[in-house]
């Protein structure tokens, strides 16, 4: 089955344009998609009344892809979050306790930053995660093109297949060492693929701003012809897997809600369960 989804649900004005209750936004999300990439994660471990609430306001079907704190992929220094590394991996393995019990997770997405390359330590650190992380599907994204060059490609699929990750497949701007290109390949029966946008100008922070960086990383709006494409992408590794999940991440011009919802037309998908959608009288 192909899921196709967005990262967070919060920025996507085009959703939300006949909505009168702001709180009521996820329940709008779920009547139009049936997952979504959980990022509010990354920045902190959520209490649990949150997780409990965004179950409740979800359809049954409906799959959370959380993304791991910042501060197990390198991004964020651990002692700003907690007293211990494994500390922290326990505070979230009791937060994604919920939706391991109402079987609402999707995966676990481990973003690492452009910085971690290829070498023995790195791999080790993911088998570490993937030793403490228990009961729940792992997908690894890089950001180094280390893993990919030419005479690793092959052994980094082999090593993420033989340990049970997730590869996590994405189109992203090229732009050097700091990003990995498109390797349509699966090592699980699920497959992840996120869609980053094609902005090469704004993919490196150069000397801007997080804010101007943020406003302009993710500024991409898809095309028909490169949305014709993913497509085809998709449906190869639907052919290859049980579950593709597909985030659109290229919202920082608000393009990705309707970039996949034409993703969805041109894969001719019909989405059953969602939540009601409210229909405009006038």
């Amino acid at each position: 089955m192909i899921n196709i989804g967005l990262t967070g649900w919060g920025d996507h004005d085009t959703l939300y344009a006949d909505l009168s209750n702001k709180k009521d936004k996820l329940l709008t999300y779920g009547s139009h998609f049936p997952t979504v990439e959980l990022d509010s994660t990354y920045y902190a471990i959520q209490p649990e009344r949150n997780i409990r609430k965004w179950i409740a306001e979800t359809p049954a079907s409906f799959k959370f892809v959380v993304k791991i704190h910042q501060a197990l992929t390198g991004h964020a220094a651990v002692e700003d979050y907690a007293e211990s590394k494994l500390q922290l991996i326990e505070q979230f393995n009791l937060m994604i306790g919920p939706m391991l019990e109402e079987n609402k997770l999707a995966m676990v997405l481990i973003q690492f930053p452009p910085w971690f390359d290829c070498n023995t330590g790195n791999i080790n650190y993911m088998l570490y995660l993937k030793e403490y992380l228990v009961d729940m599907p792992l997908a690894i994204e890089f950001r180094n093109d280390s893993w990919f060059l030419p005479e690793m490609k092959e052994n980094t699929l082999s090593f993420l297949h033989d340990n049970g990750f997730i590869h996590s497949v994405c189109d992203e701007p090229q732009s050097g060492h700091g990003s990995i290109p498109f390797v349509n390949r699966v090592t699980s029966r699920t497959a992840l693929m996120r869609f980053h946008g094609r902005n090469v100008a704004g993919w490196t922070k150069k000397d801007l701003t997080d804010q101007e960086w943020r406003a302009v990383r993710y500024l991409y709006n898809y095309n028909e012809e490169e949305l014709q494409e993913l497509a085809r992408k998709v449906k190869i590794l639907e052919q290859k897997t049980k579950d593709v999940y597909v985030i659109f991440n290229n919202n920082s011009g608000g393009h990705a809600a309707a970039n996949a919802k034409r993703l969805i037309e041109i894969l001719d998908i019909e989405y059953r369960g969602l939540n009601f959608q409210q229909l405009k009288l006038f």
